[in-house]
């Protein structure tokens, strides 16, 4: 595998994410943002962040078997949520575990998570930009 994770011992010891990946590929793979979209463009989880989340997460593992990679590929996430705000915190994280049983992976990555006011379309609350290395 490519891409390793770790807390180093001097940093937080997160429970749901990893401070830094270590990649040794030698392709690196730059997503768009991923949003509540499937296949043909219908919009998923209207109003319901976790399942925003969980299929956002499911299109990065969609673009990554698209080039021979998968989630554990992943190398950094920025999450970006519209009104971000704590109480948004536990729907974020059942969307993520939902979408990582799913995949069968290890959802914790190195993440930057940012509240933004909006995003590109009216109704999406949450975009995920994902970062993989490849072999």
């Amino acid at each position: 595998m490519p891409v390793q994770t770790l807390n180093p011992a001097g940093l937080p010891q997160p429970e749901h994410y990893h401070q830094v990946a270590v990649a040794t590929g030698s392709r690196t793979v730059f997503l768009s943002g991923q949003v509540a979209r499937d296949g043909d463009g219908t919009p998923v989880g209207a109003g319901d962040l976790a399942a925003q989340v969980e299929q956002a997460y499911l299109n990065v593992a969609t673009a990554l078997a698209a080039v021979g990679g998968t989630f554990d590929d992943v190398a950094k996430l920025v999450v970006y949520v519209v009104d971000w705000g704590e109480d948004k915190l536990p729907a974020l994280g059942e969307g993520v575990a939902r979408a990582a049983q799913r995949l069968g992976v290890d959802p914790r990555k190195p993440i930057t998570l940012l509240g933004v006011a909006a995003l590109g379309e009216p109704d999406l609350l949450v975009e995920v930009d994902a970062t993989a290395v490849l072999p």
